[in-house]
């Protein structure tokens, strides 16, 4: 259990060391990663007016079917792409949220890249 808690502590000392430096804006949004045991979600922000642009999880109706895995992770990545592109948004803040950048972090980005967002 201490593992556990020295985990979660060590991930929200590196998110507050991540976002004291990105922030959003209408010209270059932030975007989010959050990812639990069971599904991913990613945001789109702009953090000068505090409204999201776009968002996707694999709770929407479309993307029922994606899991949590590397594979699926990029076409969720390649979902919000489309959308941000459906918006004239093309470039972004990637916000990591904490997370070490590898796995369905990575892969998120990959996806959005791959769709025509520029990081």
């Amino acid at each position: 259990m201490d593992r556990m808690i020295d985990k979660r502590r060590k991930q929200l000392k590196r998110k507050a060391h991540i976002r004291k430096s990105i922030s959003g804006t209408a010209m270059r949004p932030r975007m989010t990663v959050f990812r639990s045991n069971l599904h991913m979600y990613v945001q789109v922000i702009d953090d000068t007016c505090g409204r999201t642009l776009v968002s996707a999880s694999t709770l929407e109706a479309e993307l029922k079917g994606l899991r949590n895995t590397v594979a699926d992770a990029e076409k969720l990545g390649e979902v919000v792409g489309k959308r941000l592109l459906e918006k004239n948004i093309e470039t972004v803040v990637f916000d990591r949220n904490g997370y070490l950048y590898h796995g369905i972090v990575k892969s998120i980005a990959d996806g959005a890249r791959k769709a025509g967002v520029r990081f």
